[in-house]
C-alpha cells in the first residue's frame, strides 16, 4: 500500500492507502475506510496517474487526458492547483512531481492485488487451491475497470488489459472448476463471453463428461452460429477437433489411477505443468527412484483438460519396440501396407494429445527416432518422457526430478509406513533414513515396509547394509522396481564397459569430488551425469548418491582394483592439499577448496593408513595441520597427525619432524624434532607457529625466527614475526613497539595476500586503540576483523570479534549494543561447543549487567566461570571473573568477602602481568577497604591503582571510571599517587 506521513499525526505516524480500478475508482484507507476525492477532474487526474501503473506522466499529456482539444487558459496553472487539491485529499507525499511530470508513489492498487492472486492460482498445483485463489481474485472486481472513466481515451489501454485479464482468470477458474466437477456455473459464464472458444471447450467437456452430449453439441453449434452471424467466422481447429470428438465419443485417454496420494511434488507439478504448456517436448531425468513415473502421471492427469482427444500412457518397459507399444496403446493395426511409424503418425495427425512416454533409457535411440517422427506428422501432439537420460531430439526440454526434500521425504517415509500398519515416532531415525536413502522416494517405501519388523531405529542402524536389507517389497511392481539393488542393476547394466569401469572407481570418493579429479575421464564422466548415475552440484562438483556409491564400492571390490584405486586417491589428495596456498592470495579460495574436500582429506588419510605408506599419511596431515589450525579444528589436526606417526614404515625424517613439531609433544622433542627440519625457511615457520599456536614466545625466540625470515626474505615470514613481536610489547604494555611492529605486519601481510594474517595483526592494534581509548578505531579495526572472519568462514573466530565489539561498546557506555554483541557472541560459541567463547561473551554480559545494576543477573553470568578458569589455568579470566564478583559483594555492602574475592583477583592479576588486571585488583581492595571504613588504606590502594596504570602507559579511560569515582566519593578526596604495601 502507498504511505504517507500524516502532518496532523504523532510524529513518525504512518497512514496507508489502497487504490480500487476494478470498478469506479476508489481510494480506502488502511482499514478499509473510504477516502473521499471531491471534484471530478480531481478524481479523472487520479485515475490517469493510476492508469500509467507508477510511470510518471508528462504535464501536457495529463492536461490532455483532463481536458482534451479544449484546455482552459493557463493549462499548467490550473493542473497544479488540481494536483493541489489532489494532494490535500490524498497526502502531500504521495503525489509527486518527477520529470517530466507527475506520478503516484509507492501505489497498490485492487489490480495488483487481482494479479498476485492469479500468479498464485497459476503455480497451484492443486485444482481446489487454483479455484479458490481464481475466485478470490474475481470476487476484487466491482464493476467494469475504471468505470466511471470508460469512455476516456488515457484509460481505455489499461481497461482493455484489465478485461482480458479477468476473462483468462474466468477461464481458468472454469478449468479448475471442471477439474472438479462443478459444472454449473458455466452456462452463466458462456452467456456472458459467447465468443471465448475455450470458455465454450470447457464447457463441451464438462457437459459431455455429465452425460449431456446434446447440450455439448448444441453449444458449438450456437458458437458457429454466431462467430458466422457476427464475424464471418468459423470455430477454430482445436474447437471443431473436440466437437468431433464429442460426436465420435472419443475424449479418450489410459492413464492409471494413482494408488496413493503423491507427497512433496506439488511444485514439481506445477513446473513441469507449465513446462509442457510451452514446449511441445518434455523429458523427465533423475536417478533410478526418484519418482519419474509417478510425477509425469500426476502432471498428465492435471493437464487432462487442455487435450481434447486425451492423455495416453506407453509403458516402454513392455515386450516389444517403442512403436509397436504406441501403436498398441492407439489400437493401430501393424500390416504389411506401410511401416507401422507411418501408420501410427497418421493416426495422430489431427489429434491433440499428450502422449507420456514411460521409461526410455533402455531404447533411448528408438525413442528418439518415434518422438521425432511423431512430433513432425502431428502438430497437436504433446511428449511427455521419462528417462534416466536425455533423448537429445529437437525441441527437448529437459526437467531433472530431483529427490525429496527432507522434510517431504520424512511425510512420505511415515505415511507409507502407516500404511504399512506400523506408528513411526522417533523423528531423529526417520530423518537419518531420509538422509541415508537421499530422499529417494522408491528406497523410502520399501524401507517404511521394513519398519512393523524392525522399528524405525534398528532399521536406521542396519542401511549401510541397504542391498539385503532392502531386497523385497513391491509385489507387483516391474522387476526394476521391486528391489534396491534391481533399480541399480537396471541402470548399471544400460552401462557400456568404460562407463562401468569409471562408476564403480567414482565410488571411492567421499563427499564427492572436483572435476580435474577425473579429468582424463570428463567425455565418460558426462555420460554418466546424462544417464542420472552421477550429480553435479555448484562449483561444479560431482557426487554419487549414497546407495549408487554403496553399489558401486561392491562393485569396485568385486573388481579386484580397490587397493590401486585407493591409493591414486591418497596420492591424488595428499599433492592437492600441499598445493593449497594458505598464505598468499589465494587464501579464500583454497579455504573453500579444502573445505569442499574435507570427506575425501579424511578417507585419503585412512587410505595411506590402511595401506601402511607412513610418508604419504604424514605428508597429508602436515598440509592439512594449518588448514585444520586456522579452520579452529585443532582436536582434527593432533588426531590426523597420530594416526600419521602410528603408522610403522619408511618416511623421511623432515616429515616425521613436521608431524611432532605440530604436535608440541614435550620441548625436549620438539627442539629434536625442529633440528630435523633441514629447510630453514620451513623450519622458522614451524617453529613461529608452534610459538603462536600453542606454547607462547620468549622475545629473543621472536628475534631469531624474524632474522631467518628476512635472511631469506620471506614477506609472510617476517609479518607472521612481527604480529608475534607486537603482541609481546603488548603484554609488556609497550604499546607504541606493539602497534609499530602491528602497522608493518598489516601492511606486508596485505602485500602477499593474507587476509588471516592481516586480521590477527589488526587485532594488536584494536587492542591498542582500546587501551588508549580510541574506540572509534577500535570498532573499526574490530568490525574489519570481523568482516575477514566471516568471509573467509573462520566460525571460530567469529564470537570472539563480535565479543570485542562488545567490550569496545561496553567501555563506549553503549549497553544495549554491547549486549547485542555478546548475545550473538555467546551463541555462536555455544553452536561451536566452544567453551572458553563462551565464557568470554558471559562475562562481557556480566559487565553490562554490574555497571547498570543488575547485580544479581551479573553474579549469575560470573558464577558458572570461576571453577572452569581455574580448571583450565586461563589467569586473566581467574582475575576478572573474581574482580567483578568482588565489586558486585562492594555493592551489595559486604565488605569482607569483597576483600576477600579481590585478594585472590589480585594474585591472579600478578601471575597475567598484565597492568591493567593488577590495577583493578587494586581498585577493587580499595573499594573493599573504603566500605569497611578504612578510608587511609583505600587511598593508598587507589594511588598504588592509578601509579600503576599511568607507569604502563594505560590510564584508565573515561568510560570506565565508574568504579573508582564511586571508592573516591566514599573518602571524599581525588585517588593518590602513594605506594602501599597492604593487601
Amino acid at each position: 500500500m502507498a504511505g504517507f506521513r500524516c502532518p496532523f499525526c504523532p510524529l513518525g505516524t504512518v497512514i496507508t492507502m489502497r487504490f480500487g480500478v476494478l470498478g469506479p475508482v476508489r481510494v480506502w484507507a488502511a482499514d478499509g475506510t473510504a477516502i473521499r476525492v471531491p471534484e471530478l477532474k480531481v478524481r479523472a487526474l487520479l485515475a490517469a496517474l493510476l492508469a500509467r501503473e507508477g510511470q510518471p506522466v508528462s504535464t501536457d499529456r495529463l492536461v490532455e487526458d483532463l481536458w482534451g482539444t479544449h484546455p482552459p487558459a493557463k493549462a499548467g496553472a490550473v493542473l497544479r492547483s488540481k494536483v493541489s487539491q489532489l494532494r490535500r485529499a490524498l497526502a502531500r507525499d504521495l503525489i509527486v512531481h518527477q520529470a517530466p511530470g507527475y506520478l503516484i508513489r509507492d501505489a497498490e492498487t485492487d489490480a495488483d492485488q487481482f494479479q498476485e492472486l492469479v500468479t498464485r492460482a497459476q503455480a497451484a498445483a492443486d485444482a481446489r487451491e487454483r479455484a479458490s485463489l481464481l475466485g478470490e481474485a474475481l470476487a476484487l472486481w466491482r464493476g467494469p475497470a475504471y468505470a466511471d472513466f470508460a469512455d476516456e481515451p488515457f484509460a481505455q489501454a489499461a481497461i482493455t488489459r484489465l478485461t482480458e485479464q479477468r476473462l483468462t482468470a474466468l477461464e481458468d477458474q472454469a478449468e479448475a472448476r471442471l477439474a472438479l466437477g462443478e459444472y454449473t456455473e458455466l452456462a452463466d459464464l458462456i452467456e456472458e463471453h459467447p465468443l471465448r472458444e475455450r470458455l465454450r471447450a470447457v464447457y463441451m467437456r464438462a457437459l459431455y463428461r455429465a452425460g449431456r452430449t446434446g447440450e455439448a453439441l448444441e453449444c458449438f453449434a450456437d458458437l458457429r452460429k454466431r462467430l458466422a452471424d457476427d464475424l464471418g467466422a468459423d470455430p477454430s481447429p482445436e474447437l471443431s477437433a473436440l466437437h468431433e470428438a464429442i460426436l465420435r465419443h472419443d475424449l479418450g485417454g489410459n492413464l492409471p489411477a494413482p494408488p496413493s496420494g503423491l507427497i512433496g511434488r506439488d511444485d514439481a507439478v506445477a513446473a513441469v505443468g507449465r513446462l509442457l504448456r510451452a514446449a511441445r517436448m518434455v523429458t523427465l531425468t533423475g536417478t533410478g527412484g526418484v519418482g519419474k513415473t509417478r510425477l509425469a502421471v500426476e502432471t498428465a492427469n492435471r493437464l487432462a483438460e487442455s487435450f481434447v482427444d486425451g492423455v495416453w500412457l506407453a509403458e516402454l518397459d513392455a515386450v516389444g519396440a517403442p512403436v509397436e507399444v504406441v501403436a498398441a496403446v492407439f489400437g493401430v493395426r501393424d500390416d504389411d501396407a506401410e511401416p507401422l511409424l507411418v501408420r501410427v503418425a497418421a493416426a495422430l495427425r489431427h489429434k491433440r494429445i499428450l502422449l507420456v512416454l514411460d521409461n526410455c533409457e533402455h531404447v533411448v535411440d528408438e525413442v528418439a527416432v518415434l518422438a521425432n517422427a511423431l512430433l513432425r506428422a502431428a502438430p497437436g501432439l504433446k511428449i511427455l518422457a521419462t528417462s534416466r537420460e536425455p533423448l537429445n531430439v529437437d525441441g527437448e526440454h529437459l526437467w531433472v526430478v530431483p529427490p525429496l526434500a527432507q522434510a517431504d521425504a520424512m511425510e512420505l517415509f511415515v505415511a507409507r509406513a502407516a500404511a504399512a500398519g506400523s506408528t513411526v515416532e522417533d523423528a531423529d531415525a526417520v530423518r537419518g533414513i531420509c538422509t541415508r536413502l537421499d530422499g529417494i522416494p522408491l528406497a523410502l517405501e520399501l524401507a517404511a515396509t521394513k519398519v512393523h519388523a524392525l522399528g524405525v531405529r534398528h532399521l536406521a542402524e542396519q542401511l549401510d547394509n541397504r542391498f539385503q536389507l532392502l531386497a523385497t517389497g513391491r509385489r507387483g511392481a516391474p522387476p526394476r522396481q521391486q528391489t534396491l539393488r534391481a533399480m541399480i542393476d537396471w541402470s548399471w547394466q544400460l552401462l557400456t564397459e568404460d562407463e562401468r569401469v569409471l562408476l564403480r572407481r567414482l565410488a571411492i570418493y567421499s563427499g564427492g569430488w572436483p572435476l580435474d579429479a577425473c579429468a582424463e575421464s570428463s567425455a565418460v564422466l558426462a555420460r554418466l551425469v546424462d544417464r542420472s548415475l552421477v550429480v553435479v552440484d555448484d562449483g561444479p562438483r560431482y557426487r554419487l548418491l549414497e546407495s549408487v556409491a554403496a553399489y558401486a564400492m561392491e562393485r569396485l571390490r568385486e573388481s579386484g582394483e580397490f587397493d590401486r584405486v585407493q591409493r591414486e586417491h591418497f596420492e591424488y589428495f595428499t599433492e592437492f592439499a600441499e598445493r593449497a596456498d594458505l598464505r598468499g592470495h589465494g587464501q579464500r579460495d583454497w579455504l573453500r577448496r579444502l573445505d569442499a574436500e574435507t570427506a575425501n582429506l579424511h578417507a585419503a588419510l585412512e587410505g595411506a593408513v590402511r595401506q601402511g605408506n607412513a610418508d604419504m599419511a604424514l605428508r597429508l596431515s602436515n598440509a592439512t595441520a594449518y588448514y585444520r589450525y586456522l579452520r579452529g579444528r585443532w582436536g582434527a589436526a593432533k588426531r590426523a597427525l597420530d594416526l600419521a606417526l602410528g603408522v610403522d614404515g619408511p618416511a623421511q625424517a623432515g616429515n616425521r619432524a613436521m608431524a611432532k613439531v605440530w604436535l608440541a609433544t614435550g620441548e625436549t622433542t620438539t627442539h629434536e624434532a625442529l633440528a630435523q627440519i633441514e629447510d630453514p625457511v620451513r623450519r622458522a615457520r614451524a617453529e613461529w607457529l608452534l610459538g603462536f599456536a600453542r606454547i607462547g614466545f620468549a622475545d629473543h625466540s621472536v628475534s631469531g625466527i624474524l632474522a631467518v625470515f628476512r635472511e631469506h626474505d620471506d614477506h609472510w615470514g617476517i609479518a607472521a614475526a612481527l604480529t608475534s613481536r607486537a603482541w609481546n610489547a603488548l603484554a609488556r604494555s609497550d604499546l607504541a613497539s606493539a602497534a609499530a611492529d602491528a602497522d608493518q605486519a598489516v601492511a606486508l601481510f596485505g602485500e602477499v595476500g593474507d587476509d588471516w594474517g592481516r586480521m590477527q595483526a589488526m587485532d594488536v592494534l584494536g587492542e591498542v586503540a582500546q587501551i588508549t581509548g580510541d574506540y572509534p578505531r577500535a570498532a573499526a579495526l574490530q568490525q574489519d576483523g570481523l568482516r575477514i572472519a566471516e568471509e573467509l568462514g573462520l566460525r571460530s573466530d567469529v564470537p570472539y570479534k563480535l565479543a570485542q565489539l562488545g567490550r569496545i561498546a561496553l567501555a563506549s557506555g553503549d549497553y544495549p549494543r554491547a549486549d547485542e554483541f555478546h548475545e550473538r557472541s555467546r551463541r555462536l560459541a555455544a553452536e561451536q561447543s566452544d567453551r572458553f567463547g563462551e565464557q568470554f561473551a558471559e562475562i562481557g554480559l556480566a559487565l553490562a549487567a554490574r555497571r547498570q545494576g543488575r547485580l544479581a543477573q551479573a553474579e549469575t553470568y560470573l558464577d558458572g566461570w570461576l571453577d572452569w578458569a581455574r580448571e583450565v589455568g586461563w589467569a586473566p579470566g581467574v582475575a576478572l571473573v573474581h574482580a567483578e564478583l568482588g565489586f558486585i559483594a562492594e555493592l551489595r555492602g559486604d565488605a569482607q568477602t569483597a576483600l576477600d574475592l579481590h585478594r585472590a583477583g589480585y594474585a591472579a592479576a600478578c601471575d597475567t602481568g598484565d597492568p591493567r588486571a593488577v590495577a583493578l585488583a587494586l581498585e577493587g581492595m580499595a573499594g573493599a577497604h573504603s566500605l569497611a571504613g578504612d578510608l587511609e588504606t583505600a587511598a593508598q590502594l587507589l594511588g598504588e591503582a592509578n601509579a600503576t596504570r599511568e607507569s604502563a602507559g594505560v590510564p584508565l579511560p573515561p568510560a570506565e571510571r565508574g568504579d573508582v569515582e564511586r571508592i573516591s566519593a566514599r573518602l571524599s578526596v581525588e585517588p593518590q599517587d602513594d605506594d602501599c604495601t597492604r593487601r
